[in-house]
């Protein structure tokens, strides 16, 4: 059996997608152009995180990690740059496996636009 605590928050943050002007599956001048990603655009970005904990008297208390959490962002709009949701949940993953050096767990994190679309990513043990 595995367990699990999970954190939930929200930023709001600019990105773009610099690509989409230019690559001709995304610039399609069709239905389904989306062209117009790569100009920079707001999203209200959600964050779920889950983190492995070895009892039911967790040793890791979901409020303390997402205050830490939420503090890696602060509270200025995100300047993300061309940065994907992937590479969103890449960068809070190297925070947070430095967090956890030592103790060897799961992490599993979905970073939102919107609560619209999104991304899953499953890292293994640190």
């Amino acid at each position: 059996m595995k367990r699990y605590i999970w954190v939930t928050f929200m930023r709001e943050g600019v990105h773009s997608y610099p690509a989409a002007a230019t690559d001709p599956k995304l610039a399609t001048g069709d239905w389904d152009d989306v062209s117009f990603l790569a100009n920079e655009h707001r999203h209200k970005f959600g964050f779920k995180v889950w983190i492995e904990v070895f009892g039911n008297n967790r040793e890791r208390e979901f409020i303390q990690e997402k205050r830490f959490m939420e503090r890696l962002y602060g509270n200025e709009v995100l300047d993300l740059n061309s940065r994907s949701c992937e590479m969103i949940a890449e960068d809070l993953y190297g925070q947070l496996a430095e967090r956890y050096k030592d103790e060897n767990r799961e992490i599993w994190i979905e970073i939102n636009e919107d609560n619209e679309n999104g991304c899953f990513i499953q890292f293994d043990r640190t």
